[in-house]
């Protein structure tokens, strides 16, 4: 895991969605989703489950404050990713509640989860293509610290983002 702990991600999905992902410990991720369904929603510090399966691939699992469960396979040496999103019906129907800064809202996801209808879940499953990859070492505070927009990923690729 030590190669894989302290990377930094951006992939996009066979259907245009881009997020950006940072693996910031053995158990702990940040990520930004810069478009799709929930475009403009960013997350630090969430728990997650994550294993080494073989050599050069990962899958880490976690459940969000809203009920979404998510599993992501990353496929380092062929630069691919396949992710598994398992939307609650509430976030499918009104995703632009959680088109936030989570960790600020997280009593609004939990009341949401309970007043909106929970199922069926809305389940999207896709390969991605990794963009960018980075090891920016782990712990780090400033990999994911702000807010989405646009043009954003295109200034971490080049290399302008962080100074």
């Amino acid at each position: 895991m030590k190669n894989f702990i302290g990377t930094q991600m951006i992939y996009t999905y066979a259907n245009g969605w881009e997020y950006e992902i940072y693996i910031k410990n053995e158990d702990t991720v940040d990520y930004r989703i810069h478009s799709g369904m929930v475009g403009g929603r960013w997350v630090k510090d969430q728990k997650v489950d994550m294993v080494k399966l073989v050599e050069g691939i990962y899958k880490v699992s976690w459940t969000e404050p809203t009920g979404t469960d998510v599993c992501v396979d990353f496929m380092m040496d062929e630069g691919r990713v396949h992710g598994v999103i398992f939307f609650p019906k509430w976030v499918e129907e009104h995703p632009e509640i959680t088109v936030c800064y989570q960790n600020d809202y997280i009593d609004l996801m939990k009341s949401s989860r309970e007043k909106y209808e929970t199922y069926p879940k809305h389940v999207v499953t896709h390969y991605a293509e990794i963009t960018y990859v980075k090891n920016v070492g782990r712990d780090n505070e400033e990999i994911i610290s702000q807010a989405t927009y646009e043009g954003m990923t295109d200034e971490i690729r080049s290399g302008s983002f962080y100074r």
